[in-house]
Parts: structure tokens; C-alpha cells; sequence
């Protein structure tokens, strides 16, 4: 079992950046990447924002992130890092930490419970 906490989440204006963090407890070794995804309101799915490997942190990241978006890991803290810039109102949305079995979170094994960012024009 993985245990994922987001934090970082909450209301900031247009423009402004935001840290997201997503604590990751328990069988984390077994987890082959981490990634972000997200749920806008009134969405049924969750979008793929990026992925980073546990091990040699290689990054994959969807198109509509164009650079704004950062993802890392402290693979000490077992941490997983989504830095946010440049915020723009459609990317208000829950943000979901996931622990994946491949590259771009083709299959995730497990999911956090998600933290709101809502961004304000």
C-alpha cells in the first residue's frame, strides 16, 4: 500500500505561482514514477498534467502545461513537487498526486485524495 497527501493547494489570482506537494508513505519503492493530474469542475476525467520518474527523475508533461508547470521529487522525503507558474483561471481544478507503474501515468496504482487550486481573473 501508498499512502498520498497533497497540501499546497488554495485561491490565487491570475498570474500568481503555487507549490504543490504530495507526501508518499509506505511501499513507495515499489512505484516505478509519481505524476500530477487534475479535474476540472464539471469534468468527469482526470487529466494528465506530468509524470517524473522515482529513479533518474526524468519528466514527461502534457502540451498544455508549455513550460509553466514543474514537477520534482526529493526521493530523501519522499516528496513529489509540483511547481505552478503563471496560473490562468482554467487551471482551477482538484490536483491529484498518483503513484504509477510506467511512464505518463499510463497506470496508476494509487491515487491521493486531492487538493483545490482555484485562480481567480
Amino acid at each position: 500500500q501508498v499512502q498520498l497527501v497533497e497540501s499546497g493547494g488554495g485561491l490565487v489570482q491570475a498570474g500568481d505561482p503555487l507549490r504543490l506537494s504530495c507526501a508518499a508513505s509506505g511501499r513507495t519503492f515499489g512505484s516505478y514514477a509519481m505524476g500530477w493530474f487534475r479535474q476540472a469542475p464539471g469534468n468527469e476525467e482526470r487529466e494528465f498534467v506530468g509524470s517524473i520518474r522515482w529513479i533518474g527523475g526524468i519528466t514527461a508533461y502534457a502540451d498544455f502545461v508549455k513550460r509553466r508547470f514543474t514537477i520534482s521529487r526529493d526521493n530523501h522525503k519522499n516528496t513529489l513537487y509540483l511547481q505552478m507558474n503563471t496560473l490562468k483561471p482554467e487551471d482551477t481544478a482538484v490536483y491529484y498526486c498518483a503513484a504509477c507503474s510506467n511512464d505518463w501515468c499510463m497506470s496508476v496504482d494509487y491515487w491521493g485524495q486531492g487538493t483545490q487550486v482555484t485562480v481567480s481573473s
